[in-house]
């Protein structure tokens, strides 16, 4: 079964190395250094600098359309036979965010209230970054069913930074591999 674990910057490598995974999605400031573990293969690590902002502000780089549609390609040519690492600064918002999207990518025949309930019961200090989630829902066609979904379990609850946890892409998979 498909799955994308969530976590901080400084939780990479042990999560990287604890699970198998070969393939990330960094989204972090354009001046934030950090050294991608070895056991991600520099061809499937999409670098993404961005700020966790919802408005343009100057001297900010604000998740734009490119970002998503990277992120959506990304996964898309993830072949899912293991997991997928998503992680930003601090684990609450651009990662959570990107989760969601990936996983959209990858199946996007689900549904988005439940693949967002998933995500709130993994995690309940992850509030999606709102600028990528509304780019996202109109680059994947999702005609504003993530953006309701996402607002309906809120922000999350108050954190000094995220703690990694696994997002189940589609539990139906699991059905079909009994």
């Amino acid at each position: 079964m498909a799955s994308i674990f969530v976590c901080r910057l400084d939780q990479i490598a042990e999560t990287a190395a604890r699970h198998t995974i070969s393939e990330m999605i960094s989204l972090v400031a354009a001046a934030q250094a950090f050294h991608r573990p070895g056991v991600i293969r520099a061809d499937r690590h999409l670098n993404l600098a961005l700020n966790d902002i919802v408005d343009d502000r100057p001297g900010f780089v604000a998740p734009a359309e490119a970002h998503v549609e990277q992120i959506i390609a990304f996964a898309r040519g993830w072949d899912r036979s293991a997991p997928l690492l998503v992680h930003c600064w601090l684990g609450i918002s651009r990662s959570p965010a990107a989760a969601l999207i990936a996983a959209l990518a990858a199946v996007p025949d689900q549904d988005d209230d439940a693949l967002v309930q998933r995500l709130r019961a993994a995690s309940p200090e992850a509030t999606p970054n709102g600028r990528l989630i509304a780019l996202a829902d109109a680059l994947l066609e999702r005609n504003g069913r993530l953006v309701r979904a996402v607002e309906r379990i809120g922000r999350g609850a108050e954190a000094r930074h995220g703690n990694v946890f696994q997002l189940i892409v589609d539990p139906r998979e699991a059905v079909a591999d009994d």
